[in-house]
């Protein structure tokens, strides 16, 4: 069972994204094949959704397989569904016993019946649960985010349900993938590289971008609490001046 902290710093944030990488490397380092390192990447997953939960964080949005993940080996890819469909299958109750809400965003159409299925059963269970919000983005992309999103808005003004006249910027947030859940506050990318890779373009507007060197298995409990000190020393402006934030 996870215990959820009682007190909330005032700069903390309510949505961090991770962006997961290094699996792949970590497993190079020890010698291991691919499978290994992306199996240990589950471990450090289990236990970031721990501290999320406990640190009372209100959403958790991971980068689980991007829409041009499908590029790689085959084999690879073909793995990487099975320990997807296994992950599902072992840890939705888990999830659930501690009131977590999973969602799965991205085009789940690309995966098999199966998988699919398995996917609908798990979001199922925990659908009406309301501790942490945990969203996998899977056969997930920013630009196809975007475009869904436009083509539903579209949609809507060719039947004549929505005037042209009325689409901003809140209607097409509402209309994304995350469209329930704040905006992100941090987001955080292992592995050493310095990029979003297609994750959240909308949504990450005004995040706080945090790299860190660590591979994704590596990372653990201390290093999400270094990437939430770094945040909590961070001025958020959105675009006024230190003067008017700090009156």
């Amino acid at each position: 069972m996870i215990v959820r902290s009682e007190t909330l710093k005032s700069n903390f944030p309510k949505h961090v994204a991770i962006i997961m990488d290094g699996n792949g490397r970590w497993s190079e380092q020890k010698g291991k094949h691919r499978v290994f390192g992306h199996k240990h990447g589950v471990k450090a997953l289990r236990k970031s959704i721990a501290f999320a939960a406990e640190k009372n964080i209100e959403a958790l949005t991971i980068f689980a397989f991007s829409s041009e993940n499908w590029k790689r080996p085959e084999q690879e890819v073909n793995m990487l569904m099975e320990l997807f469909f296994t992950v599902l299958g072992s840890e939705v109750k888990k999830l659930h016993k501690n009131n977590i809400k999973l969602t799965i965003v991205g085009d789940i159409s690309g995966f098999s019946d199966r998988l699919q299925k398995k996917v609908h059963a798990a979001q199922l269970l925990t659908a009406n649960n309301t501790g942490l919000a945990l969203n996998v983005a899977a056969n997930y992309g920013g630009r196809w985010d975007i475009v869904s999103a436009t083509q539903k808005i579209a949609q809507q003004v060719k039947e004549g349900v929505l005037e042209v006249d009325n689409i901003n910027e809140q209607l097409l947030t509402n209309t994304l993938s995350l469209g329930e859940l704040p905006d992100v506050d941090l987001m955080i990318r292992t592995g050493g590289d310095y990029r979003i890779s297609n994750f959240l373009l909308w949504q990450l507007a005004y995040a706080e971008l945090y790299f860190t060197d660590i591979l994704w298995p590596d990372f653990d409990a201390k290093a999400f609490q270094l990437a939430l000190d770094v945040f909590s020393g961070k001025e958020r402006r959105f675009g006024q001046t230190s003067a008017q934030v700090n009156n």
